[in-house]
This record gives structure tokens, C-alpha cells and sequence, in this order.
């Protein structure tokens, strides 16, 4: 039985829109199904084109210190108005149609950080699009890894931007998982970051 009639737009903006589906539940009846997505048009949904191509980047980076244990990762606490409040998140960014998303997140992370970043060559299982909220979004992102080097800068930021970056050491990381906001892909990596005895040893699993 096709699950999925018929797909309207409901919005046209240029970053994120809403559909609403025509939708068929198990017992054959059909009911309203709302999805955001990155597509611009109903032909660029992934439920269309069956291809999971990133809409986004999102980069866990480090600047090395002197030893292992003077690491730092790179966050951005930022305010997001879906909560009207500061979060902390990795540094992260649309990947433009047709643009490698590596050179995005080296792009994202000079706007966002004022960072030079050094990609990683990592295993493609590591770093491939994943979906970010299946549930309510067909938005997926891409992980790039690497170093960082430079001084800190928010000269590149946008208007729209009300960024603070952060070098958290292992003690800021804790702290950040306790008590503050975060981004569930920025927990996660800050849990692999505290626990891990070498930065990035997840991706030699």
C-alpha cells in the first residue's frame, strides 16, 4: 500500500519550509502529515529523490595543547530562538547544492569561529549524512572531524548570529554536560571527548 498520496507546500522560504503529506496509516486510513524540510521545492524532497544528500556540516574540532590533557574542543554557545535561550552546539553549517561538505565545514568554521580548520580522513561510516529528527524533519548532516589553528574571531559572523565561542577543556566539558543546554550531537562528542584517552579514538573503533 502506498503510504504517501500526495505532498503540498505550505511555506516558501529560503532556508526552511513546511509540507504537509497526504498520508496513509496501517489500518489504510489517511490522515495529515506535516514534515521541515531544507527542500525548496516538493521534487527536492528526499522522500522524492531517495537520495540522502547533507543539507548541513557539523564539525567536532580540536586546538591541541601542549599535552592530551590541555586539549580543547571547539563549541559555540549561541542563542536560537526556538527556545529563546543560549545553547551550546558544534560549530556547524548548510553544505550549498553541489558543494563538498568538506570545504563547507572548513568555510562555517572560519565564519562562525575565525578557526582555520584541518579536516581528518576518516572512515566514511564516521562522517556520511545521518538525519538529525527523522520525526518531524528529512534534514541530514554530515560530521567532519579535524584540528584547529588561529585566534578566535567574530569578525566573519553574520548580524543574525549572537555567537560566543568556546575552547572547553575536559573540566568545561563536564561542567557544560551538568548544567547547561546542549545539542545532542554536542553531548555525545563531549562524552567521547571526557572519557576517550586520546581525542578522536572513537574513529579508529
Amino acid at each position: 500500500m502506498k503510504k504517501i498520496k500526495g505532498v503540498h507546500a505550505k511555506t516558501q522560504n529560503p532556508h526552511l519550509n513546511l509540507y504537509e503529506l497526504e498520508a496513509v496509516n496501517k489500518k489504510g486510513r489517511q490522515f495529515p502529515y506535516y514534515l521541515a524540510s531544507r527542500g525548496k521545492k516538493t521534487e527536492e524532497l528526499k522522500l522524492n529523490t531517495r537520495k540522502n544528500s547533507p543539507d548541513g556540516v557539523v564539525i567536532f574540532s580540536v586546538k591541541k595543547g601542549k599535552t592530551d590533557a590541555e586539549d580543547q574542543v571547539v563549541l559555540v554557545r549561541q542563542y536560537r530562538y526556538t527556545i529563546d535561550n543560549y545553547i551550546y552546539e558544534l560549530p556547524a553549517g548548510l553544505v550549498e547544492k553541489g558543494e563538498d561538505y568538506h570545504l563547507a565545514a572548513v568555510r562555517e568554521m572560519k565564519e562562525e569561529t575565525g578557526l582555520a580548520l584541518h579536516p581528518l580522513s576518516v572512515d566514511p561510516g564516521y562522517e556520511r549524512p545521518f538525519f538529525t529528527s527523522v520525526g518531524m524533519t528529512d534534514e541530514s548532516c554530515a560530521a567532519v572531524y579535524g584540528w584547529v589553528t588561529g585566534e578566535i574571531s567574530s569578525r566573519f559572523q553574520e548580524d543574525s548570529e549572537e555567537i560566543e565561542v568556546v575552547l572547553a577543556d575536559r573540566s568545561e566539558a563536564a561542567r557544560i554536560l551538568r548544567e547547561e543546554n546542549a545539542a545532542i550531537m554536542c553531548a555525545y562528542h563531549l562524552m567521547h571527548f571526557l572519557h576517550d584517552e586520546k581525542v578522536f579514538a572513537f574513529l579508529k573503533a
